[in-house]
């Protein structure tokens, strides 16, 4: 796990590529200015393997688990996952438009793929997230900053709060006290 990542043209140094065919282009002119904070686990509330990462492939099999014929014909991205373990996989250039945050507003605009990255942690409303997620979460968030300067703390916020009453994540043991304060120290 890296404690410190470098982004150049839109890839996360450091970080295991694996591509998703789920992206497009941003709108011309659109500034990347939003971070959004996601989780996922597939099947639910089981991490590890490699379900995530064939689910953002479109190669997720239906008959490998029953709540993967509710989901297997979607088509989603995230432009990074952040594993238990801390490790970082990409799937979208940051510089694309991820297809992660749905249905969305924020600070009146709509449609955040836009203008936006997303970030899933590995993980579930109801269990708490581990140190490594943190640490790498707060590292590659350090180096989103610094590449797309438009993000601030202050525009940084969870799929929950640009899609409320649809989605819950990151949920409610994530410590977005701790992140904070760890992003600032």
């Amino acid at each position: 796990m890296k404690s410190e990542f470098d982004i150049k043209a839109g890839r996360v140094d450091g970080a295991r590529w694996v591509s998703s065919p789920n992206f497009n282009e941003r709108p011309a002119g659109e500034a990347v200015d939003l971070l959004v904070i996601h989780n996922i686990s597939l099947p639910p509330a089981v991490f590890g393997g490699d379900y995530i990462e064939q689910f953002f492939q479109n190669r997720l099999d239906p008959t490998a688990h029953p709540y993967f014929t509710e989901i297997a014909n979607l088509q989603v991205s995230a432009h990074l996952l952040i594993r238990r373990c801390g490790e970082v996989v990409q799937f979208v250039n940051l510089d694309h438009r991820a297809w992660h945050a749905g249905v969305s507003c924020f600070d009146g605009r709509d449609a955040c793929n836009d203008f936006s990255i997303g970030i899933e942690l590995e993980g579930t409303d109801q269990h708490p997230f581990s140190d490594a997620q943190y640490e790498s979460l707060v590292a590659v968030t350090r180096a989103i900053c610094r590449a797309y300067p438009c993000i601030s703390a202050q525009r940084i916020t969870g799929h929950s709060d640009i899609a409320p009453g649809r989605k819950t994540d990151p949920g409610p043991c994530f410590d977005w006290q701790r992140f904070k304060a760890d992003l600032s120290a």
